[in-house]
C-alpha cells in the first residue's frame, strides 16, 4: 500500500487535470518511499522536492488559465490557494537546500494539501469547467 494512494474519489473528470494530479500523488509517493529508505539520499530527495515544486507550479498555470479562459468565478480566491501552497513549497525547498531534512511532516504537509485541494477545493471547480465543455 502507498503512502498516498490514488483513488477514485481524486478523480475530477478533466483528463489533463487528472492526470497531472495523478503525477503530484506518485511522486508524492516516490518522495515518502526515499524517506522511508535506510538511507535516503539527500541528491534524490532533492530532485523529487524540485520536480515537485515545479511541476506544482506549471499545473497552477494549467487550472489558472483554464479559470481565466472560461471566466470561472471563484478564480482569485483559488488563485489564492495556489499562492500560499506556492510559497510553504519554495520555504520547503529553500530549507532543505540550506540542509534541513526533510521528513514526516513535510510528508504529511503535502499528503493533506493535495487532499484538501483536490478534495475540496478543485473539486468546487469542476463541474463549471465540465460544462463549459473542457474535458
Amino acid at each position: 500500500m502507498s503512502f498516498m494512494p490514488w483513488t477514485d474519489s481524486l478523480h475530477l473528470g478533466i483528463d489533463s487535470i487528472d492526470q497531472q494530479h495523478r503525477w503530484l500523488v506518485d511522486t508524492t509517493n516516490q518522495l515518502h518511499d526515499e524517506i522511508s529508505s535506510d538511507q535516503p539520499r539527500r541528491k534524490v530527495l532533492a530532485e523529487i522536492l524540485e520536480g515537485l515544486v515545479d511541476y506544482t507550479m506549471n499545473h497552477f498555470v494549467l487550472e489558472e488559465a483554464l479559470f481565466q479562459h472560461h471566466g470561472y468565478p471563484e478564480n482569485e480566491a483559488h488563485k489564492d490557494e495556489h499562492d500560499a501552497f506556492t510559497a510553504q513549497a519554495m520555504k520547503l525547498l529553500l530549507d532543505f537546500e540550506g540542509g534541513a531534512e526533510v521528513g514526516t511532516p513535510t510528508l504529511e504537509f503535502l499528503k493533506e494539501w493535495l487532499l484538501h485541494h483536490i478534495l475540496k477545493v478543485d473539486r468546487a471547480y469542476a463541474p463549471f469547467l465540465l460544462a463549459a465543455g473542457v474535458k
